[in-house]
């Protein structure tokens, strides 16, 4: 099953579709995450007969054995993309490709088999040219991809699945962050880790998210936004939001994101950030940032923006940083010069309103 999407994907259209006028009042405000598509795409695994059944179909609920091992073990993985609404009303995913090298990397981290990567990439792209009417054009706005896998054989056995089902799900999204304030709160954990050397910290897994919840609900209870994570090790560096990477900007131009050493999820809103920040001129480091730095330098005015990146939230300024031994304002606390320049380059590319110099953009049609 190494052919084109055209040949290997079965195509079942959904006999009762949303009408055309309640899905455009959907697509108005749709949220993030709530409303979704008429189909999705699902291809099953077996030890064996390695992939088959490969379809476009309508979305409808599963139905799992209670053994089911992903529902004890955890054996899952997933990704997060976008389609996006062109100018001249087509549409094009961004960079599929980094997207499939990402869910290889994550099914060979939990000890499941690979999906071949032109089948993880045809998958969305048939998802997204039968369900195109759902793709909004608001500003801001996208269509939000979920493909992930799951191990799906019935058995309590801690070991890897000969069994697994592999889907995709698409869902309208506008805005990731509520309000309109232009930049976010962040709370510093001390007595939670996202991740450690040797752990799954640069696989994109449910674990790794659940593990994170009960310091973003901290978050949440000190009115900040977003938790942000220090290193499992010296709790003294400064790694990943619960969903973002993120990125310093210093006084002399020059921006600085922690390195990927396994702990943190290589992201590829992150990746394309640091090329459109030097295409720009700036000088970018990958190197490690501690947290009692961060402050310092914020407050010598040395640091005058930080921003959080990912699929979901795009690009998003930090303003204020809080924590038990932490409380700080980083420039003015509001939306800095940097951190929108880079944003309005990495959407003016997504959305099809500047040249792709790099080939990122993936044309559907």
């Amino acid at each position: 099953m190494n052919g084109r999407s055209t040949e290997v994907f079965q195509i079942e259209k959904h006999p009762n579709p949303v009408e055309a006028e309640k899905r455009e009042t959907l697509l108005q405000n749709p949220g993030f995450g709530r409303v979704f598509t008429d189909h999705m795409a699902t291809i099953q695994y077996s030890e064996g007969r390695g992939w088959y059944d490969a379809k476009i179909c309508p979305r409808a609920p599963f139905s799992f054995d209670p053994a089911t091992l992903v529902l004890h073990y955890a054996q899952e993985i997933f990704e997060g993309m976008k389609a996006y609404r062109l100018p001249d009303g087509g549409a094009t995913l961004f960079r599929p490709d980094a997207n499939a090298r990402r869910f290889r990397n994550s099914a060979d981290r939990l000890a499941m088999p690979l999906l071949p990567e032109n089948l993880f990439v045809d998958s969305v792209r048939e998802l997204v040219r039968i369900d195109k009417e759902w793709i909004p054009s608001t500003d801001g706005s996208a269509l939000y991809l979920r493909p992930f896998m799951v191990a799906t054989e019935a058995v309590l056995g801690m070991k890897p699945s000969p069994e697994y089902l592999y889907c995709v799900v698409a869902t309208p999204v506008g805005a990731y962050f509520k309000g309109s304030a232009p930049a976010v709160t962040i709370w510093v954990s001390d007595q939670f880790t996202r991740a450690a050397p040797g752990g799954t910290g640069d696989a994109k897994c449910g674990g790794n998210y659940a593990a994170s919840l009960a310091a973003q609900a901290e978050a949440i209870r000190e009115g900040c936004e977003q938790v942000v994570f220090l290193d499992a090790v010296e709790r003294r560096w400064v790694e990943e939001l619960g969903g973002m990477n993120v990125f310093f900007v210093f006084a002399d131009g020059s921006l600085q994101t922690p390195p990927l050493t396994g702990t943190i999820l290589p992201g590829i809103t992150r990746a394309s950030l640091i090329t459109l920040a030097r295409d720009l001129g700036f000088v970018v480091r990958e190197e490690p940032y501690a947290i009692d730095q961060w402050e310092a330098d914020a407050k010598s005015g040395r640091l005058v923006e930080a921003f959080a990146c990912g699929t979901a939230a795009v690009v998003t300024s930090i303003g204020r940083v809080k924590g038990r031994k932490h409380e700080f304002t980083i420039g003015d606390g509001g939306a800095g010069q940097v951190t929108g320049r880079l944003r309005t380059a990495l959407l003016d590319i997504q959305n099809g309103r500047a040249p792709d110099h790099h080939g990122w953009l993936d044309r559907l049609f």
